[in-house]
């Protein structure tokens, strides 16, 4: 079950690539991050700009409580937009991720077991409980592995669930502060 050189330089090929290729999605998702970030600094510079000019012209207490109550709801939800699409692009990276550690894993459980084949027909007579032992103990870690991914879609579901219900709770809160400020 000796390796050869073609086998270990192809190895570390595939190795190499997958790094790479790991690289290039996190600097996406940095890029998508940027990206985001800028266009909320141009927004919120330009928001601010108005808001000042819109202070100023304020005459009297009932206008600016007007205008308070004007920025409080806008501000909510467009924190729970910016939140949003955090995770979005942090969830797309996970999923990038998650994509190329299954193919990466599916290919490994191939190689293995095609190695433990080949051991099989190379092994000597009266090595078979052995060898029923090392399939035993690959299918077992397939097994455990498959268990892992299942869960962690899971627990990423029901994180996804719970922020979608906290976006909308704040979302409805504000919305419910606004209404009362103005009946006020």
């Amino acid at each position: 079950m000796n390796l050869t050189p073609e086998q270990m330089v192809a190895a570390q090929r595939a190795g190499i690539e997958t790094m790479f290729g790991l690289t290039h999605k996190a600097f996406e998702s940095m890029e998508k991050l940027v990206e985001l970030n800028l266009q909320v600094a141009r927004t919120s510079l330009a928001e601010a700009t108005e808001t000042v000019q819109a202070a100023l012209s304020i005459k009297d207490a009932q206008e600016l409580l007007t205008l308070q109550t004007s920025l409080l709801q806008p501000a909510a939800e467009k924190a729970a937009a910016y939140n949003r699409h955090v995770y979005d692009i942090l969830v797309g990276a996970n999923a990038e991720v998650t994509k190329l550690a299954e193919s990466t894993m599916a290919d490994g459980q191939k190689k293995v077991l095609s190695l433990v084949d080949s051991a099989v027909k190379n092994a000597p007579a009266g090595t078979e409980g052995a060898v029923a032992l090392v399939k035993s103990a690959v299918a077992a870690a397939n097994n455990a592995f498959e268990s892992v991914q299942k869960a962690a879609k899971q627990a990423t579901e029901v994180a996804e669930a719970n922020f979608q219900t906290m976006t909308q709770t704040a979302v409805k809160a504000t919305q419910t502060a606004a209404k009362g400020k103005k009946a006020a």
